[in-house]
């Protein structure tokens, strides 16, 4: 597992600050919001496969949004209770970087909105 140090190397300060302190993204200010490439985006941090642009949609919420995982092992939910909130948030099962959150309000198959700042992922395009 790194330590701090390694991610503040790693991450720029703002990929840091959302990845490992749990920030968020201005809405529809991300690289994968309203993206329509193709391919498999990954963690961030440990590149782990997350979600697959299949399962891409756009939510209107102003962050990427996306019905399924790739894989339920490739991330992790919690208990969210920040912000006076209650919420699920989503991070990779691999580093524990944080994602971002999931809703009931998604389309089928699932009804899930699994809402993720870009800055928590990369592209790795089919294009």
């Amino acid at each position: 597992m790194q330590h701090d140090d390694d991610w503040k190397a790693k991450l720029t300060p703002e990929d840091y600050k959302i990845c490992r302190q749990k920030g968020t993204e201005p809405a529809f200010s991300g690289l994968y919001a309203d993206s329509k490439a193709s391919g498999i985006f990954n963690c961030k941090c440990c590149n782990t496969p997350l979600f697959e642009s299949d399962t891409k949609y756009d939510s209107g919420s102003g962050w990427p949004s996306f019905w399924k995982p790739i894989s339920p092992d490739s991330i992790k939910e919690n208990r969210d209770s920040s912000h006076g909130m209650t919420r699920v948030e989503v991070v990779c099962a691999e580093c524990d970087c944080h994602l971002g959150h999931v809703f009931p309000d998604g389309p089928q198959p699932t009804g899930l909105r699994y809402c993720i700042n870009s800055a928590s992922l990369n592209l790795d395009s089919k294009e």
